[in-house]
Order: C-alpha cells, then structure tokens, then sequence
C-alpha cells in the first residue's frame, strides 16, 4: 500500500497518526502497575495455576492409570 502512495500522502498519513496519538489519554506507569497488581492479586484467590485444582475436579486425575512404555 506504501508503495502506490507518493511521499506526501505518507507524511499526511503519518501526521494524521500523531494527532490521533496526542489525545490519547495517558497514565504514569507506576499507576498502570498498581492497578495490574491489584486485579491480578484480586483474581489470585480463584485461579487453578497458584492454587491447584482439587482431586475431585481434575480430570486428568483418577483411576485411569498411567502410561506405561515397554
């Protein structure tokens, strides 16, 4: 698409991105990093990867035995 397109229809493009990406509100980082630890610690409590699941809701465990290679 660049291609077909001479270098001032690029650098209109490009200015049209910028003043998009002014407006964008923005954040400090140390503010996003707070809230992304509140909810992932908020979620902690129900997730199956830190907290395992129970013997009786896996069903990969069971009397199903292993595999066994002869």
């Amino acid at each position: 698409m660049a291609r077909d397109m001479s270098d001032k229809e690029i650098l209109k493009m490009e200015l049209e991105q910028l003043k998009k990406e002014v407006s964008t509100p923005r954040t400090p980082v140390n503010a996003n990093c707070a809230d992304t630890i509140a909810f992932v610690e908020g979620l902690a409590p129900n997730d199956p990867l830190i907290k395992g699941v129970p013997d009786d809701k896996n069903p990969y465990k069971g009397d199903k035995g292993g595999c066994i290679i002869t």
